[in-house]
């Protein structure tokens, strides 16, 4: 898809609405102890959003969406997946919901039990999988290890659509995707 981009992201680029956050994201690349590639796929959630677990307010579950921007946000779903966020600005954050896998890939098919390199990132859960995402990833810094995030090239052809998997307001056109990517977990 696109070459490795060698510019860091910094914490000031997650001090920035959760929608420009979630569409930048598009392209860069991010790994998780040297395993990742490239993301192809968010959904955006602001503190004003009733989708967002920041909506009712701090809670034990969502207390690093309120302790500012740039950490990972980790949370358990439907009782049998981790998904990784990252917290923006105002207690929102970004759901990273797919990869192009590019490093560690036979990790990550080890991980999953599956080597169908599309079958590895295509949605959140199937990510943190791959990338060994679990509750000790909740609450730490984006910048620094275990995470490297480095900036997207510019130019590519970023798609938006609604979210997935939510009730409440899933008419939002917040998710945003890789134009063509065959990574996707849904077409856009």
């Amino acid at each position: 898809m696109v070459g490795r981009p060698s510019e860091p992201i910094t914490a000031a680029f997650f001090a920035r609405p959760a929608l420009t956050v979630a569409r930048d994201l598009i392209g860069a690349t991010l790994l998780v102890d040297g395993v990742g590639g490239i993301v192809v796929e968010t959904e955006a959630y602001r503190r004003d959003d009733p989708a967002s677990h920041s909506f009712p307010g701090p809670t034990k579950r969502n207390a690093v969406m309120f302790s500012g921007p740039a950490q990972s946000y980790v949370y358990f779903i439907y009782g049998v997946h981790w998904c990784l966020n990252f917290t923006c600005e105002d207690a929102s954050a970004v759901l990273i919901r797919a990869l192009e896998p590019t490093q560690g890939i036979e990790a990550m098919a080890e991980r999953r039990g599956t080597e169908k390199l599309r079958a590895l990132c295509s949605g959140p859960g199937k990510l943190a999988q791959a990338l060994g995402i679990g509750p000790a990833h909740n609450g730490l810094s984006l910048i620094g290890p275990p995470f490297e995030l480095c900036a997207a090239p510019p130019g590519l052809d970023v798609a938006t659509g609604v979210r997935i998997g939510i009730t409440k307001a899933a008419e939002q056109p917040w998710r945003f995707g890789l134009a063509g990517s065959p990574y996707l977990s849904r077409k856009m």
